[in-house]
């Protein structure tokens, strides 16, 4: 009997030293407390307390913390009643005031959000709160954060999860949305008719300036082959009037090397003369030494065709 005793005193022993050692994991922390008064925070690691004297208070999660609120009725500046719903991100960084601070700290992070959210979009237009998310964010942020610090909580973000309109300015927000939108598509098929219309004029300034280029520079390479031609004529009558008169030189020579007077030279000297002229020449002069010549053959010319009938 007596060593069952004992046996139950080591056993119990044993479960009050098993369950004064604790364990604090990473990312927490521990709220101790002394007979009822606050010990002691405990970290990461081991820790002893002493049985019954000592427990646990309160274990806190050192992690950051998303909370969604449920929406809440909000009026506008322009008394437009609307709900919207937020998200808070928080951590802890004091677990002494996080235990002590406030009863429920969740609760009265979501009561606070409410009231500093009413208080910011009281101050805003429906237009104003629809676009002005961030600065909204920025201001809840600051104020929460303020008033969260004695409670041993640091807010890192606010954000405006959801923006609900009444239903009737949600109609018509739609609606001045798609006038919107349609004035914009007729704009961008103004736009673009213009565009197309400047294209197709400037397509036919193009046309019509090559058109011309084309004509200019046909009429330059007309006016080209027309003075070729023409040079190339001269040329040629050029060439027959050298040769003409070359040949009669030659002649003229090979009558003066075969001994011919100055009549007979006179007379192809005449000759050339009428030739040069080719019939086309309506006044020959003649020099003043060979008009006697001239003369004389015409008396001879004469005679001949007097005295040809009497044969």
């Amino acid at each position: 009997m007596g060593a069952f005793i004992l046996i139950v005193i080591l056993v119990i022993i044993l479960l009050v030293l098993m369950t004064s050692i604790r364990i604090v994991p990473q990312a927490h922390a521990y709220v101790l407390e002394r007979l009822g008064g606050y010990r002691a925070t405990w970290g990461v690691g081991l820790h002893f307390k002493v049985p019954i004297i000592e427990k646990v208070a309160r274990k806190v999660s050192l992690k950051e913390q998303v909370v969604d609120f449920e929406p809440q009725a909000v009026i506008t500046k322009d008394n437009v009643t609307m709900q919207i719903d937020t998200i808070v991100f928080f951590e802890i960084t004091d677990p002494k005031l996080y235990a002590y601070g406030v009863e429920n700290p969740i609760a009265a992070i979501e009561n606070l959000t409410a009231t500093t959210l009413r208080n910011i979009i009281g101050d805003l237009e429906l237009d104003e709160t629809l676009t002005s998310r961030e600065a909204i964010n920025s201001q809840m942020r600051t104020s929460l954060d303020i008033a969260t610090d004695p409670w041993g909580i640091k807010v890192k973000r606010v954000e405006l999860k959801n923006i609900m309109p009444p239903k009737a300015i949600q109609d018509a927000m739609e609606k001045q949305m798609k006038a919107e939108r349609e004035r914009r598509e007729a704009i961008l098929r103004a736009e673009g008719e213009k565009k197309s219309t400047i294209l197709v004029a400037e397509g036919q300034k193009e046309s019509v300036i090559l058109e011309a280029e084309a004509a200019k520079q046909a009429a330059i390479l007309k006016a080209e082959a027309e003075k070729q031609k023409r040079i190339r004529e001269a040329e040629g009558q050029a060439e027959a009037i050298r040769s003409v008169q070359k040949a009669t030189a030659d002649g003229i020579e090979f009558i003066k090397s075969a001994g011919a007077d100055d009549a007979v030279l006179t007379l192809k000297s005449l000759e050339a003369f009428a030739k040069a002229a080719d019939g086309k020449a309506t006044k020959i002069i003649i020099p003043s030494e060979l008009q006697g010549i001239a003369g004389l053959t015409k008396t001879i010319s004469e005679v001949a065709q007097y005295e040809k009938p009497e044969a």
